[in-house]
């Protein structure tokens, strides 16, 4: 077991391989700024157009990954923005948020993420049938629409034995068209639900598929509509699909074992349901999710005890500073990850049946999201 200290020196050994490629994305992401705030301007004599940073630097990194290319010394870098500064980004979006707000927003985005979240599922299965695309490749899409994008399909793909490949399309299939999602349903937000940023941020937190890409979408939307209460809402109703893939791992593990016990060996037999008895065991929320709840808490601790405490307004200030600073950065680091040549290594049948799933889901969150707002506003 490492000492203290030699844990400590592992992570700085880390953070200064790490260095190079989160430079390239903090300037990736300084110059989005910059060209967002020109656009809003008017720059060049071109007429305002209120453009979000965040799009501005997923679109910046998506077309210098794609013409000029991301260099070797900066992979590890990057990664480490895409995954771990992003998500305490997104834990820091907690301090938003208090119990009683979180609460109001759970109640009304629930009924919208089950139906999401059984709608996916179901279309998926049907679908991936329809279009022969093989029986775990279709669930892997299924899961990584329905629930939390690239996490499910990671999770759920050796439970299931899915093979490496499969594994790479579904993470392909959700990164695309999860990347198409972010950029185009803000608009479409803005164009059905402008008038009402919660409902707003329950569409996007419900259509699209990772969490990285929910919260870019919702932090586009409230950039550009100026309605931060966007971004909570997005948080809790995709916080709400998180938690689902508690139930659905456990369950797809079993359903497999059942499905392979009658046609293995004895000894894969007992294989089988050892691995489905792990599942069970293993730590099925992701930290960052127990970390925004942990915000959450602190925030409505301090402004019960603090209410008028500068110090602590100065510090909840300092959060959601931090907080944006982080997402737009780590965003960068997701359009810097996005291979537009990946795309074509699928096969129209595993792109047909994601882009189907993908529509079905955003339309169903669309529909409901509508429909509460006109009858309950």
């Amino acid at each position: 077991m490492r000492t203290l200290r030699e844990a400590s020196l592992a992570g700085w050994a880390a953070l200064r391989q790490a260095t190079p490629g989160l430079a390239v994305a903090v300037v990736l992401a300084v110059v989005a700024r910059g060209l967002a705030q020109e656009f809003a301007a008017g720059a060049g004599g071109l007429p305002k157009f209120p453009l979000s940073p965040v799009m501005c630097a997923v679109v910046l990194g998506m077309l210098w990954r794609n013409t000029l290319g991301v260099p070797a010394w900066a992979t590890r870098g990057l990664n480490w923005a895409m995954h771990r500064l992003l998500r305490i980004g997104i834990a820091l979006v907690g301090l938003r948020l208090t119990l009683s707000g979180a609460t109001a927003i759970a109640v009304t985005a629930l009924p919208v993420a089950l139906s999401c979240l059984t709608v996916a599922l179901l279309a998926g299965i049907a679908i991936a049938r329809a279009l022969a695309v093989p029986r775990r490749l279709g669930l892997l899409l299924a899961v990584g629409t329905a629930v939390c994008g690239c996490t499910a399909v990671v999770a759920m793909s050796p439970l299931i034995r899915a093979r490496h490949a499969e594994t790479a399309f579904a993470v392909t299939c959700v990164v695309l068209f999860g990347c198409i999602a972010m950029l185009f349903y803000p608009w479409v937000a803005g164009y059905f639900l402008a008038a009402s940023p919660l409902h707003a941020g329950i569409f996007l937190g419900t259509a699209i598929h990772d969490t990285s890409q929910v919260i870019g979408a919702a932090l586009i939307y409230s950039q550009q509509a100026g309605a931060p209460a966007a971004l909570a809402a997005a948080s809790v109703a995709k916080l709400l699909r998180n938690l689902s893939i508690a139930l659905l791992l456990p369950a797809a593990a079993w359903l497999t074992q059942r499905h392979e016990a009658a046609q293995q060996p004895a000894a894969q037999r007992q294989a089988l349901a050892e691995r489905a008895a792990a599942a069970g065991r293993a730590r099925l929320v992701p930290f960052f999710v127990l970390a925004f709840v942990g915000f959450i808490v602190m925030r409505t601790a301090g402004d019960a005890l603090l209410p008028a405490s500068p110090l602590w307004q100065a510090l909840v200030n300092t959060g959601y500073s931090a907080s944006e600073l982080f997402l737009t950065c780590g965003m960068t680091a997701v359009g810097l990850s996005v291979a537009f040549t990946d795309m074509w290594r699928i096969g129209w049948r595993p792109l047909a049946a994601g882009f189907t799933i993908a529509t079905l889901a955003g339309g169903c969150s669309l529909l409901l999201s509508c429909g509460l707002l006109h009858f309950f506003g």
